[in-house]
C-alpha cells in the first residue's frame, strides 16, 4: 500500500478536513483512499490501494493544494487527467526574505483587486493561488509551464503588460500548433 504524509498550515487544516469531514470524505472516495489528519501537527496521511498508486498522489496533490490557499472545489481540478500542482516560493524566486517585500511581491502576483491574478489565470488556462510565501498553480502540463515563467516574470519585477502580452502570444501560439496538429492528422487519414 503507498502511504504518502503532506503538512498544510494549521489555519488551512480546517478547510482539508471540511464541515463535518465532510471534503476529507469526498477527496478519499473520489481517489479510492484513506486520509488520516494529525491535528496536532498538521500531518496528513494518505494510504492509497496497491492496484492504484496514483490515486493517492492525487489526493496528497489535492490536500496540498487546499494547503495552499485552493478552495476544495478549484483543488479538485487536479483529478482531471494531465492537471498537476505547481508551487513556486517567492522566497526562493526573489531572493527576498523581508516581510515588506514579500508583501509587496505577493501584491505583484495578485495585482489591485486580483486582477493580475485573474488575468493570469484567464490567459493560462492554470488556476492560481497566492498563499504565505508561495504562489500554487493547477494546471495542464503547458498550461502549467506558460504560467509558471509568467508569475517568475513577475515577481522578478516584469511589467504587467508585459507579462500579459507573453502569455497571450503563448496561448496563441499554441492554439497554432494544436490547429496545425489537428490539421496533419486529418490528411494523414486521408
Amino acid at each position: 500500500m503507498p502511504v504518502l504524509f503532506a503538512r498544510v498550515p494549521e489555519e488551512r487544516l480546517g478547510v482539508v478536513i471540511g464541515p463535518g469531514g465532510r471534503t476529507k470524505r469526498e477527496i478519499a472516495t473520489r481517489t479510492a483512499t484513506e486520509i488520516d489528519v494529525d491535528p496536532d501537527d498538521g500531518e496528513i496521511r494518505v494510504t492509497g490501494p496497491d492496484t492504484d498508486p496514483l490515486g493517492a498522489l492525487k489526493a496528497r496533490d489535492i490536500v496540498l493544494a487546499i494547503g495552499r490557499g485552493f478552495s476544495p472545489e478549484r483543488a479538485m481540478r487536479l483529478l482531471k487527467e494531465n492537471t498537476y500542482l505547481g508551487v513556486l516560493d517567492i522566497k526562493f524566486t526573489t531572493g527576498h526574505r523581508e516581510k515588506a517585500a514579500l508583501r509587496r511581491i505577493r501584491a505583484r502576483a495578485i495585482g489591485t483587486r486580483g486582477r493580475a491574478r485573474s488575468r493570469i489565470e484567464e490567459l493560462s488556462g492554470c488556476s492560481m493561488s497566492v498563499y504565505g510565501s508561495t504562489v500554487a498553480l493547477i494546471g495542464e502540463e503547458e498550461q502549467l509551464e506558460r504560467a509558471t515563467h509568467a508569475v517568475e516574470l513577475l515577481l522578478r519585477g516584469s511589467e504587467h503588460s508585459t507579462v500579459f502580452h507573453y502569455l497571450a502570444r503563448a496561448r496563441r501560439d499554441a492554439a497554432l500548433q494544436d490547429a496545425t496538429r489537428d490539421s496533419s492528422a486529418t490528411d494523414f487519414e486521408a
